[in-house]
């Protein structure tokens, strides 16, 4: 190589600053966009219906097991799931409340 083959090749290579940084930070919004604000979203909606949830309601647990509230305590609830039969889950196990639709 020459000399004025190295020197157009220093000219040539990018000179730093925000421009290098800039693809990191269009992916890091557009990741924020695309996955963390609706991921917040749904848990805030989610923490909003544990808290509202009384005595009588029918839910669904994460595990699939259909029940209804007879108590409700600090950190769980008391599902009647049968007959006589009685279970604690946590409140963070209920999934959703069942509708009189479904």
């Amino acid at each position: 190589m020459d000399l004025s083959t190295i020197v157009l090749a220093q000219e040539a290579a990018p000179q730093g600053g925000i421009m290098s940084f800039l693809p990191f930070i269009v992916i890091f919004a557009a990741m924020y966009f695309l996955i963390i604000a609706p991921q917040r979203k749904k848990q805030k909606q989610h923490q909003k219906m544990i808290t509202e949830l009384k005595s009588g309601a029918e839910v669904v647990t994460s595990g699939g097991i259909y029940g209804t509230i007879t108590n409700v305590k600090d950190d769980r609830f008391i599902l009647k799931v049968a007959e006589n039969t009685k279970i604690e889950v946590s409140k963070a196990a209920v999934a959703s409340v069942v509708t009189a639709a479904e």
